[in-house]
């Protein structure tokens, strides 16, 4: 069995240590690296790559979302807290599961055993908070982003939800190959693309999902010469 490359991120170190130590009698568990804070933990997955991370969600400066926030190759994710008042804002964000502190051995067999069945792995995603409530979006299932105000307003499946940032800080994170910008107010996943309707009014993409977006005069050129390849 390949071994899953893990990472510990976690503010206090005996936390980490025991952590550290209850993991070590799991073969398949590959222990790669540990960070005491989010700035250095985002330095660590950048560069390492781990396909797993045990994640303290309250620390300071920076919290366990914080930094999912800051990231877009997500490792799969098993909260670890001493508060259980994030234990459903863990879950609706797809964690593998939620461990409160101090950890149980047979808990944490539990929570490497769900690992097994997901299967873990890095996936292209989004953190997003919006209303108080946290979603881990995996872009391929976004087919358009909207600006709206000091917000984006991101559709994917059958939902709708609002991230706070600006359209030109999200296209930095979207991958270019995949996502275009329409115009100054949208982007759109080309996956997604169901037809090309050019008539007196400009042009326009028909998504799958049924949306019908305005291609910019500028960027309509850019548009054509992508989808003719």
């Amino acid at each position: 069995m390949n071994k899953i490359r893990t990472l510990i991120v976690d503010d206090e170190k005996p936390a980490r240590d025991e952590l550290s130590a209850m993991l070590s009698a799991f073969d398949h568990i590959e222990l790669i690296g540990q960070a005491a804070n989010a700035d250095q933990a985002e330095e660590l997955i950048r560069r390492l790559d781990p396909q797993l991370i045990f994640l303290d969600v309250q620390m300071p400066e920076r919290t366990g979302f914080d930094l999912l926030e800051s990231l877009t190759s997500i490792p799969s994710v098993i909260f670890v807290t001493a508060y259980d008042e994030y234990a459903l804002k863990a879950f609706e964000v797809s964690a593998v599961d939620y461990l409160m502190k101090p950890i149980r051995e047979e808990r944490l067999r539990k929570a490497i055993d769900l690992l097994k069945v997901r299967g873990p792995g890095v996936e292209e995603r989004l953190f997003v908070k919006d209303s108080g409530r946290y979603h881990l979006i995996k872009l391929v299932d976004i087919h358009l982003i909207e600006s709206m105000d000091n917000y984006a307003r991101i559709f994917f499946n059958k939902q709708v939800v609002l991230h706070k940032t600006s359209l030109n800080q999200l296209e930095q994170k979207l991958p270019g190959d995949v996502f275009f910008r329409t115009s100054r107010s949208q982007i759109i996943n080309r996956n997604y693309i169901d037809k090309i309707d050019n008539n007196e009014s400009g042009l326009f993409v028909k998504l799958l999902s049924g949306e019908l977006v305005f291609v910019s005069t500028r960027q309509a050129p850019k548009l054509r010469q992508l989808l003719s390849k």
